[in-house]
């Protein structure tokens, strides 16, 4: 049963369960955009099986017109210079795993399904400890704006199943 449709509980107005829905609907939304990313980088790496994967990178490098000699770049490059056929494999893998994750959060929210709460709840909360301490390791803003949207997901569904604990 979808939110417009979920039944009224006693003296629940329609603008509280409007604001239920609509905050619901945005996880739903940002999930789903991250499992489809996550889907379309797990094919991207797949057709970089066979492949001379820092060649190719070195040709998208030339056709930007990125400084190749800079930090960032020699990371990069030195980073890609390690991946095998089996690691982009394993990598693909991984990126499918959670892109299905992604997905089966996003669309059981957006469908409003409890079950898709605890869910997000489980699999959000889990990653929070390795995304503090990637963070006391290496400090940056977008670690910390991850970190925040991530606790601000959790504690939300939190309080929405606090709010609404009969909806099935």
């Amino acid at each position: 049963m979808g939110y417009n449709s979920l039944p009224l509980e006693e003296g629940e107005s329609l603008e509280r369960k409007a604001t239920h829905g609509r905050g619901l609907r945005l996880i739903a939304a940002f999930k789903l955009l991250k499992g489809l990313a996550l889907l379309a980088l797990g094919i991207g790496v797949l057709k970089l099986v066979h492949k001379d994967v820092e060649a190719i990178v070195v040709h998208w490098i030339n056709i930007f017109q990125v400084d190749p000699h800079s930090h960032y770049m020699q990371l990069l490059l030195a980073k890609l210079s390690i991946l095998d056929d089996r690691r982009l494999k394993e990598l693909s893998a991984g990126t499918f795993i959670y892109s299905a994750l992604f997905l089966t959060e996003g669309t059981g929210l957006a469908l409003g399904k409890r079950w898709a709460e605890y869910l997000t709840i489980v699999s959000t909360a889990s990653l929070l400890p390795l995304e503090l301490y990637e963070l006391a390791k290496h400090a940056s803003i977008g670690k910390g704006f991850a970190l925040a949207i991530n606790l601000a997901v959790v504690a939300y569904l939190i309080s929405e199943l606090r709010r609404f604990p009969k909806r099935s």
